[in-house]
């Protein structure tokens, strides 16, 4: 799955609680900031976690943070490593 999340979401630790609510979640997968003041992500797992990860960040993400709209888009299915990583 991928998603991008728009709205003040870059320099309120977005990107590190998404990873955080992600490992929790048992999700793999990355997290990156986008030149357009967007993030993006791409996860695997089960359908559970994937919609939790959605809705966490629906409901705003962290506290900082101002979540104005939440795409989530089809991604083809690839083998991503274990762990979810911040990407630069």
């Amino acid at each position: 799955m991928r998603v991008i999340v728009s709205g003040r979401v870059q320099g309120v630790f977005f990107r590190e609680s998404t990873r955080r609510k992600a490992v929790e979640l048992g999700l793999c997968g990355w997290v990156r900031n986008l030149p357009d003041q967007s993030v993006e992500w791409v996860a695997e797992g089960d359908h559970s976690g994937l919609q939790a990860l959605i809705q966490w960040c629906r409901a705003g993400g962290p506290p900082m943070a101002r979540v104005d709209r939440v795409d989530v888009l089809d991604a083809p299915e690839s083998d991503l490593d274990p762990g979810f990583l911040i990407l630069r």
